[in-house]
């Protein structure tokens, strides 16, 4: 295991600066939420519906999940730095077909391939477990995934102002810049901390079912989906109850929608402070319990007729605050049940992860109605968290029964 003692910031001949490590993640939550303010006038300016433009998120976490299968066996294969190099000009081309699109088809096609910077992600947690064993590693994790907590905190509040001011477009000319900054990062201080595995790419992928076969894998894994199926959900109802129910503007939204990045960066400090004294499976626990408590508080005024915006997406600073416990300690555990496949596990249980998110966000798009309203997302939201919680009460049940 490498040390954090032993890093250089800015030195590619050593192990990565924890620094790199959460931009990396960032510009991955980045690229997903930043424009999410956008869409109704994005629907506008492709001439479409609301629900068409809405599938750029579902087809964006479809393709995320796809991806993520394959970069975790081909990282193990050619290594965490050359892969991660190649995935970030992938992305900058990507994003400037989003930006010079002429209709909605082909825009979809490219946000698709934006995808890719999933990479960074992936690979940034597949670091982190290279170099620390697993309690320290979630605690790791933990730090390392507040990238993705303090962007979107402000991402779709940058993007609902840039919209208002320059257009829509502003939002991918800003991704595009900050891909090449990440770039030139990610060349200058990403140290390669994976040994490569020696096997073909037939044989790593061959290595799958030894990972599939373990019940605690599968346990941590929705343990993450589930308790993040919530926020999915909420990424593709959130707008349209933002604009269509409360009738805010983009800009306003915008600074709304980041609620729950404030509970996810006060999860991950939680988590960063706490795993390695109470064990991630406590942490997973607790965290569950915070994601279901805060969708039944906001169902519960949505019940009662008396839902305004600050109760909509105040208490959704409860969903965050539970992800932000349950994500980065349940990819520690389904990183440790097999951890020479520390590469493949965090792109399967990624994949996991955003093949559920893709689907419940579409779902949420096709369901809300103005007559609906917000009750049928918070419905969603809350079957999806007790799902969650009742995948780590398994985990838990298992390894009692492992005598682990």
């Amino acid at each position: 295991m490498a040390d954090f003692k032993q890093m250089r910031f800015l030195d590619r001949r050593t192990p990565p600066h924890i620094a790199t490590l959460i931009l990396m993640t960032g510009l991955s939550a980045l690229t997903m939420n930043i424009f999410l303010p956008s869409l109704p006038n994005m629907a506008v300016h492709f001439q479409t519906d609301y629900q068409v433009m809405q599938l750029s998120v579902a087809l964006y976490l479809g393709t995320s999940a796809v991806l993520q299968t394959l970069i975790g066996p081909i990282a193990d294969k050619f290594g965490r730095r050359p892969v991660t190099l190649w995935g970030t000009v992938l992305f900058m081309l990507a994003t400037l077909g989003c930006i010079f699109a002429p209709n909605a088809t082909m825009f979809l096609f490219f946000r698709m391939c934006q995808a890719i910077i999933a990479v960074c992600m992936v690979l940034g947690r597949a670091v982190v477990r290279d170099m620390y064993p697993q309690d320290k590693a979630a605690s790791m994790i933990g730090y390392v995934t507040m990238g993705m907590a303090v962007v979107p905190m402000v991402g779709p509040a940058v993007g609902g102002a840039l919209d208002q001011v320059f257009g829509w477009q502003a939002n991918f000319w800003l991704l595009f810049l900050l891909g090449g900054a990440m770039l030139a990062l990610i060349w200058a201080d990403l140290g390669e901390t994976g040994s490569k595995s020696g096997l073909t790419l037939t044989a790593q992928f061959a290595e799958y079912p030894e990972l599939l076969r373990s019940p605690r894998f599968w346990g941590y894994s929705m343990a993450s989906a589930l308790s993040s199926g919530a926020f999915f959900s909420y990424l593709g109802g959130a707008p349209f109850v933002g604009t269509v129910i409360f009738g805010m503007d983009p800009a306003v939204l915008g600074l709304f929608f980041g609620a729950p990045a404030i509970g996810y960066f006060l999860g991950n400090f939680v988590t960063g402070r706490f795993a390695t004294r109470f064990g991630i499976n406590s942490m997973i626990l607790w965290g569950c319990l915070m994601n279901c408590l805060g969708i039944l508080l906001s169902l519960t005024f949505i019940l009662a007729g008396t839902a305004t915006p600050l109760t909509f997406f105040g208490f959704m600073t409860f969903v965050g605050l539970g992800n932000g416990m349950s994500i980065p300690n349940a990819t520690a555990g389904m990183l440790s049940v097999r951890p020479h496949l520390a590469g493949t596990a965090s792109g399967f249980g990624g994949a996991i992860m955003l093949a559920g998110g893709a689907a419940l966000s579409a779902l949420a798009g096709f369901l809300l109605t103005e007559e609906t309203g917000a009750l049928t997302l918070m419905a969603m939201m809350f079957i999806t968290s007790s799902l969650g919680l009742a995948a780590i009460l398994l985990v838990i049940r298992r390894q009692k029964q492992l005598g682990l």
